[in-house]
């Protein structure tokens, strides 16, 4: 039995990380510590203002554990690879943990290349990054492979020069085919070295350059050749005007500012490379309910850097954080050479800072309104139809639907919408058994019997189970039945959850002549609902949903009933063979007609195979 007041005791004065677990061994929340004995001690006193999220997290401790480090930067390194390995409930995180997309060029190679790449090795590599958007980095990769002619393949020069045919790149003037020796390394050395100084935001080589090539095609009438120059100039050109040039001096730095509220923030990072602003980035910090907006951007440096190849030489921060000395130690160690974090006050660089942090709250605010809207279409229309129907709270919703043609080949399918949005790991499909010919109403009634005889099964199951791991979907039964129809099938739903002393409620989703939904039949009454309403709107998206699903099962039943071959029957043809046969012959009599070494010669196969396909056809 842990006792955490006395384990407390035991605590040394020394740097390193701590493990806080719940009842479930879970790791809640991973921290570091100049010293362990204060710091964690301090969790378990008596203090106000440190906010509830904080608080909740203490509560739930069952037992801590930790790690001495030799300084306060190892528990710094150490945190943050136990943060990511647990992914902390009570940790504040970066949202997402994809690595962004960089720019690399290949210094390694006798002749480099510009390709997009997601992790910065340590080799003789130049990067350029990061930036969030894929689409960005392979537009720009494009278009400095259109102005430098830089080549794309991976062949391995020089050793390969004189090698094969050049590829398609070089006949549509893209590459300058180094493959061919008509280039010489130093030659393309310079187009390499233009693309580095084009990639870093120095544009006006690059646009004096293709001006004068423009102008030189023009004078020589190649006027084709000159508008395909041109419409890369404007792209340069257009790229070099969004750039703001910050004119203090030609660091390289990164401008970091935090937008929040209580349950969201934003930070809006921007990239400073050589004395310009390159490009701006803004993340999604989690779990931030409670914390001080210091602390936020404490974690999202060390969180963003930690898994960033490139450092700069300066960050510039709206607030102080509490450990900038150790954060800064641990990124010169990455970098290779000092990095200074600092907060600018006044001036250009102050400037800057607030640019970003207007920038933060811009974002904040219209990702605010996204989630206004999708709360609207998702679990507001929920309660538009809780509301209209009277049902104190709806959570989990299941339609049902069928499908056939004149009865032929009946089919079922349970869709389920949970929040208002669909749940389609517990979509299910079901293929009639009891059922000949057209008809719906005793169709739906073994749908509905077999899934919630199959739900009460596993409930059953689950109450001899030692924990819930291991359960089906039918286990859990919605808050709302909808049926693809009026009071007939709602009838057929009732009659179902009786025998079996369900109790659930039941709502048809009546359609009118045209075959569009018209309102909701629930209670013996037809319920009018708001044409223009998200309850509405989430109404016929479900009834859609159910109708597709049930349509595609039946058409991937029919599509496999008609594929079907006498020849799928003889022992020994497979799908290959049985293909292999259709092709060689254009009908099932030619195949029948056919001897023994007829078969093995035309279609190749064993002479077993052969005797079982001929004795198929031939048996009296």
């Amino acid at each position: 039995m842990f006792n955490i007041q006395e384990e407390l005791k035991k605590l040394p004065h020394d740097p390193g990380v701590y493990i806080m677990h719940d009842a479930d061994d879970t790791v809640i929340y991973v921290g570091k510590a100049k010293d362990l004995h204060n710091r964690v001690r301090s969790y378990f006193r008596k203090i106000t203002g440190r906010g509830p999220w904080i608080d909740k997290m203490v509560a739930l401790i069952d037992y801590f554990e930790y790690i001495v480090t030799d300084s306060e930067l190892e528990a710094l390194v150490l945190e943050n690879n136990l943060i990511k390995e647990y992914t902390p409930k009570y940790n504040t995180m970066l949202k997402d943990d994809k690595t962004y997309p960089y720019i690399k060029v290949s210094l390694g190679e006798d002749y480099p290349r510009v390709t997009s790449v997601r992790q910065m090795k340590k080799d003789r590599s130049r990067y350029f990054g990061p930036y969030s958007s894929a689409y960005a980095v392979n537009n720009t990769i494009e278009l400095v492979n259109k102005i430098f002619m830089l080549r794309t393949c991976n062949r391995s020069l020089p050793k390969d020069i004189g090698v094969g045919r050049p590829c398609l790149n070089s006949h549509i003037g893209r590459c300058c085919v180094p493959c061919t020796g008509n280039v010489t390394r130093e030659e393309y050395a310079t187009r390499v070295d233009g693309a580095i100084r084009f990639l870093n935001g120095e544009y006006g080589d690059t646009l004096v350059k293709l001006k004068e090539k423009m102008t030189q095609l023009s004078e020589n009438m190649e006027y084709e050749e000159a508008s395909k120059v041109r419409d890369l100039y404007n792209s340069v050109l257009f790229i070099s005007e969004k750039q703001k040039i910050t004119a203090y001096d030609e660091d390289d730095k990164d401008i970091i500012a935090l937008a929040g509220n209580d349950s969201d923030a934003v930070i809006q990072v921007f990239f400073v490379r050589s004395g310009k602003l390159i490009g701006r980035e803004h993340f999604h910090m989690k779990n931030v309910e409670g914390v001080q907006r210091k602390d936020i951007i404490e974690d999202f440096i060390k969180q963003f850097y930690a898994g960033t190849p490139y450092i700069p030489r300066e960050l510039m921060i709206e607030e102080e954080i509490e450990d900038i000395d150790v954060i800064s130690g641990f990124l010169a160690q990455k970098r290779g050479s000092k990095v200074t974090i600092t907060v600018p006050k006044i001036g250009k660089k102050e400037k800057l800072v607030e640019l970003a942090a207007k920038n933060a709250a811009l974002i904040l605010d219209r990702n605010m309104e996204e989630i206004k809207r999708k709360e609207a279409k998702t679990t507001g229309a929920v309660r538009e139809i809780s509301d209209l129907l009277g049902i104190p709270s709806i959570n989990r919703m299941e339609a049902y639907d069928i499908s056939n043609i004149s009865g032929f080949m009946n089919v079922g399918s349970m869709v389920v919408f949970e929040k208002g949005k669909p749940k389609k790991t517990d979509y299910r499909k079901f293929r009639i058994k009891t059922v000949a010919g057209p008809d719906d109403y005793a169709c739906m009634k073994e749908v509905l019997t077999r899934r919630f005889l199959h739900g009460m099964e596993d409930r059953a199951r689950l109450e001899n189970m030692e924990s819930d791991d291991e359960y089906g979907s039918f286990c859990l039964f919605p808050d709302l039945l909808l049926m693809d129809g009026g009071k007939g099938q709602v009838n057929i739903a009732l009659e179902v959850l009786s025998e079996l002393g369900i109790d659930i409620p039941v709502c048809g989703m009546v359609k009118d002549d045209d075959h569009n939904t018209r309102g909701l039949y629930f209670n013996n009454v037809e319920l009018p609902i708001d044409k223009r309403s998200e309850g509405f709107k989430l109404i016929t998206r479900i009834q859609d949903e159910a109708h597709r699903f049930a349509i595609e099962y039946h058409r991937s039943l029919r599509t496999r009933s008609q594929t079907h071959s006498v020849l799928d029957e003889i022992p020994g043809v497979g799908p290959q063979r049985r293909r292999a046969l259709m092709k060689a012959y254009t009908s099932i009599d030619e195949v029948k007609n056919a001897s023994v070494e007829e078969l093995m010669e035309t279609v190749h196969i064993p002479a077993t195979t052969a005797r079982s396909i001929y004795d198929f056809f031939h048996k009296e």
